[in-house]
């Protein structure tokens, strides 16, 4: 099979999570292997950044690559959104340190690639095949198994022992299942996480519009009230445990296809689609890109 790059450029635009910036980022056609680059186009020199393992430098509440004094951050949902298309090559223009959090998946991406279209180039495309099983295990109690296989698969299960959001395991058995069965999975967040990450100087953008929030340990109204406030959301009624958002969960365990749909984005930083099956236990951006970064040596 031959590589792809998108048919035509496209934008799109919303604000980031951590920033809260708005943002914009141009999808512009790349010759052949060129591979996935960041441009930040709002720095002197319009520095690029190859989305590549090796130059990952932070994984906090999200994937952030960096080269010289350049970085770009969340970029994982684009990144999967690219190789569930089938995109080898594309230069990505952003005005900001990081790309838009959009709806806090990746379905917009992967709609904006289709309706760009995609384009096959005269360059045969690389794999990155796994020739004997892999196993890793993290001290955080995070494990990956890496298995030989003749096309891409990933099964990951989730465990916060969390009385609202229990164990979960969500499976892609086929790439080309994505846009049906992970796209539009969201990101989500706990409650009782967000003033720390406020503190962080992170999720600046976040609200519930692009994030689903997780209340599941009780806390005064007036607490949660100054914690949503903070996200620009009012009039949270939190009776009991549960979800705060109004839009229900797209499927009972989104948050677990939310987090394979992150490992597939995070992979991707080796620089080629994968021949294997992937299962993970406890995934996050921290471990999985340490796999990415071990394949990516091999």
């Amino acid at each position: 099979m031959n590589q792809h790059t998108i048919q035509k450029p496209f934008t799109l635009e919303g604000k980031g999570l951590h920033t809260g910036l708005q943002i914009t980022a141009n999808f512009i056609p790349a010759p052949a292997d060129s591979g996935i680059n960041f441009v930040r186009v709002d720095l002197d020199g319009r520095p690029v950044i190859e989305a590549l393992a090796n130059n990952v430098a932070n994984t906090e509440r999200g994937t952030v690559i960096k080269k010289g004094d350049a970085s770009i951050s969340t970029i994982e949902h684009t990144m999967a959104a690219l190789i569930a298309n089938g995109i080898d090559n594309c230069t990505i223009e952003v005005n900001a340190p990081e790309v838009p959090i959009l709806d806090g998946s990746a379905i917009i991406i992967s709609n904006a690639i289709k309706k760009a279209g995609i384009e096959e180039q005269n360059a045969e495309r690389k794999y990155l095949e796994i020739n004997k099983t892999q196993y890793f295990k993290f001290p955080n109690g995070s494990e990956f198994a890496v298995f030989p296989a003749d096309k891409f698969s990933i099964e990951s299960t989730v465990d916060f022992n969390s009385p609202v959001l229990a164990k979960q395991t969500a499976v892609l058995s086929d790439i080309d299942n994505f846009d049906r069965e992970i796209a539009a999975a969201r990101t989500f967040v706990f409650v009782r996480e967000i003033e720390p990450l406020l503190k962080m100087g992170l999720i600046k953008g976040g609200d519930l519009d692009n994030a689903i929030v997780i209340y599941d340990q009780p806390m005064p109204q007036e607490a949660i009230n100054n914690l949503t406030n903070l996200l620009g959301v009012k009039d949270v009624n939190t009776d009991s445990l549960g979800y705060l958002n109004k839009r229900p969960l797209a499927w009972d365990n989104e948050p677990a296809r939310h987090k394979l749909l992150d490992i597939i984005g995070d992979l991707y930083l080796v620089g080629k689609p994968i021949k294997g099956k992937i299962t993970a236990l406890k995934p996050g951006h921290g471990v999985n890109t340490q796999v990415a970064k071990a394949l990516f040596n091999l």
